[in-house]
């Protein structure tokens, strides 16, 4: 019962434990792919916005284990991620889908537009 009130005031505990397994992952492998990881992990958070724990959590998970698997084959970082390493991360963050923080946005961008029109088009 404790449980359940604390998560509904810091959230899922188990999203927690998650993301700090993630983090311990991606600061135990080997250099290049530590690093490479890391500057990928900030610019998921800049750019992806995943505003859903869950899909965060599975997207970050599946991010370790490419990393993890690359590391073990030798696959050099570069290869992995191509020659547009920023398309690849906004490709890979897209693949997720979940609510983004921007679509918050979007809505109150949309919705401030149509009053506006509502307001002009009301006789005065």
């Amino acid at each position: 019962m404790a449980a359940k009130w604390i998560e509904a005031l810091t959230g899922s505990l188990e999203q927690k434990k998650q993301y700090r397994q993630y983090k311990a992952r991606i600061a135990a492998l080997p250099e290049p792919y530590a690093g490479a990881a890391k500057a990928f992990e900030r610019y998921f958070m800049y750019y992806g916005g995943i505003t859903d724990g869950d899909t965060l959590v599975t997207m970050l998970g599946d991010f370790a284990d490419l990393f993890e698997r690359a590391a073990i084959d030798g696959t050099p970082v570069g290869e992995l991620v191509g020659d547009d390493p920023v398309g690849f991360a906004e490709s890979f963050t897209q693949a997720y889908g979940g609510a983004q923080w921007i679509d918050k946005e979007r809505a109150r961008l949309a919705k401030a537009i149509d009053d506006a029109r509502r307001d002009e088009e009301e006789p005065r």
